[in-house]
């Protein structure tokens, strides 16, 4: 019941890119694009402050040129249609202890990728920071309130993510309208088949629920996705993976107790904002 789309297998990703923001680049020795000043990953014994997760390791040992994550808010748009699933590579603290920074080797995304384009990763809108086309890798900065809010604090070496690029006004719409602004986590409580389709249940707090409807939009890790049931006493909404969708994102690869990251349906929020400030009430004294 997924209303995922197919737009001829890769060639959406040759379709898709935003143009990036204004930001001087330097051009170096080895192929690789970056703004200064530069920073490095260190070990997971330098760095200040820990989250308590699993997330730190030790760098390549051909490091990469680092660059200053980039500090200015990108608008963008996501279909929710996932272009393809990219690996963590690594992922820390910088020496200062403050920036947190991944990278992903993408092959698909980076093919025109740009310093200060928006990607989502699990869904989440993050702008990229650094790239090199020869390693196929790019890095994004996390925000400390993002690592709060999202599942991306869960992510390790080797972790596979959903990615997708912000998309054009030339771009159909085979999604939904997709931020890439998290809204709260939920915990997949079952994983269930029938014939070769995966239904896939989840639990997530009252305050997110509330938005969900049967037969409405969901994003979740990014993935445009169709409601089939809410479950208001368990606190729970389900859908339904076909087999070719389980085969393109990452849902299928994870376990039960495991997070995913959910974006609600934009229009949802908006209601609900115009209701609770009496908008509509005031509408209809006017009329009256």
């Amino acid at each position: 019941m997924t209303i995922l789309s197919v737009f001829n297998g890769i060639t959406l990703s040759k379709t898709l890119r935003k143009t990036p923001a204004s930001i001087t680049k330097i051009s170096v020795n080895n192929n690789f694009s970056r703004i200064q000043p530069p920073i490095r990953l260190t070990n997971a014994t330098d760095l200040k402050p820990k989250l308590g997760q699993p997330l730190i390791f030790k760098p390549h040992t051909s490091k990469l040129n680092q660059s200053v994550a980039c500090r200015t808010q990108i608008k963008s748009l996501f279909t929710g249609i996932i272009e393809e699933m990219g690996e963590v590579k690594q992922l820390g603290f910088d020496e200062s202890g403050e920036s947190f920074d991944i990278i992903i080797r993408s092959p698909t995304v980076l093919q025109d990728v740009n310093l200060g384009d928006s990607i989502a990763v699990n869904g989440t809108c993050l702008t990229v920071t650094e790239f090199n086309s020869e390693r196929l890798e790019f890095k994004v900065g996390l925000a400390p309130e993002t690592l709060r809010k999202t599942s991306l604090v869960e992510l390790e070496k080797g972790s596979v993510v959903n990615l997708e690029r912000a998309v054009k006004p030339s771009t159909r719409m085979g999604g939904h309208f997709v931020q890439g602004h998290v809204d709260g986590t939920g915990e997949i409580v079952s994983l269930d088949t029938e014939g070769d389709s995966l239904w896939v249940k989840v639990k997530m707090s009252p305050e997110i629920l509330k938005f969900i409807v049967p037969k409405g939009f969901i994003a979740v890790d990014g993935t445009s996705l169709t409601v089939i049931n809410v479950f208001d006493e368990e606190s729970c909404f389900n859908f339904m993976l076909v087999e070719y969708t389980q085969q393109k994102v990452l849902i299928e690869l994870k376990k039960i107790g495991q997070k995913v990251n959910l974006e609600v349906d934009i229009l949802g929020k908006y209601v609900e904002r115009l209701l609770s400030t009496g908008f509509v009430s005031n509408i209809k004294s006017k009329r009256l």
